[in-house]
């Protein structure tokens, strides 16, 4: 019984969804609701997760100096808000910076500031930018001799405005990823 349980499983979790766009991967029960304890380079206050109750809070971990994929994401990410219409004003984006040693209050703000107003940069001390990534099982990895190096992931995880997760963006940094695929799950979940 329990075996056929276990099967069931993700039938059930699919069945909770619309057809999400071959980019989005439902994690529904399969990840923690969003928490953290951060700083809002913005404004200099600690946030957590309860400060975005009410939206639909998408988390991306990226850095500044990223050559390609974070700027390719966050620009598709504006491409994706338009799509959505009037619902894109209920979307704040947590742009979480892995490299807060180069990434300051100021340049992680400025760097926000041009992918949109809904755009949040979050920094945190070591174990604060950890203990999320650990969370969310996000993988990163700043290297600083002999050539300053910087990896991680791209996924951006959508919550709703619970903070319950819904679904997982992958492929935003792609030539020619799926906008109004994308834009059609996140007015779903904006809808609610």
């Amino acid at each position: 019984m329990l075996r056929r349980s276990l099967l069931l499983s993700p039938l059930a979790l699919a069945a909770c969804h619309h057809q999400l766009s071959a980019q989005d991967v439902n994690v529904r029960g399969l990840v923690p609701d969003l928490a953290f304890t951060m700083t809002d380079t913005k404004t200099g206050k600690t946030v957590t997760a309860a400060d975005f109750r009410g939206d639909v809070t998408l988390l991306y971990f990226g850095y500044t100096n990223c050559p390609d994929v974070c700027p390719t994401t966050l620009y598709n990410l504006q491409r994706v808000q338009k799509a959505m219409g009037a619902a894109a004003e209920k979307v704040k984006i947590l742009f979480v910076t892995v490299d807060p040693d180069r990434d300051t209050p100021g340049v992680l703000n400025q760097y926000a500031a041009l992918f949109g107003d809904n755009v949040i940069g979050l920094r945190g001390n070591a174990d604060q930018l950890y203990d999320l990534a650990r969370r969310y099982r996000v993988v990163f990895s700043v290297v600083k001799t002999p050539v300053y190096t910087v990896t991680h992931s791209a996924a951006i995880y959508v919550f709703n405005a619970k903070g319950a997760p819904e679904f997982i963006i992958a492929g935003l940094d792609t030539a020619k990823p799926d906008i109004e695929g994308v834009a059609r799950d996140l007015r779903e979940v904006a809808q609610g």
